[in-house]
């Protein structure tokens, strides 16, 4: 029981996709209940908050502040805010950009939050 806490707590912490070091230390039905329990967490967020959902990891603490200052650590491409304005991210680049926009990016390791 204790193990499987340890694995709902991965979901919540690096999103819906493990990496590849965790994913090697989990047994098979290990791994097929993560992704059962990933599924379910999806399907539960979409059927809340409107059109689009909620989603509930973003801001697992509460924010200091809406916007945040994030490097690029890898060339990812155009992304979109939300009032339809486009930035390229590219490695190395800063940008001023909407925390909840960012947060799944800074998980993945695209992204970095510029501490100032």
């Amino acid at each position: 029981y204790d193990r499987l806490l340890r694995i709902r707590a991965l979901r919540w912490e690096y999103g819906s996709v493990l990496p590849s070091t965790i994913q090697f230390h989990m047994s098979a039905e290990e791994v097929d209940w993560f992704n059962r329990y990933k599924k379910s967490l999806a399907t539960y967020m979409r059927s809340v908050g409107g059109e689009e959902g909620l989603d509930l990891t973003q801001d697992i603490k509460p924010p200091k502040s809406l916007y945040i200052e994030v490097r690029c650590l890898t060339d990812y491409g155009e992304f979109e805010i939300d009032d339809g304005t486009t930035v390229l991210l590219k490695k190395n680049s800063q940008h001023f950009l909407p925390r909840w926009k960012c947060e799944q990016l800074i998980r993945q390791g695209v992204l970095e939050h510029i501490l100032t």
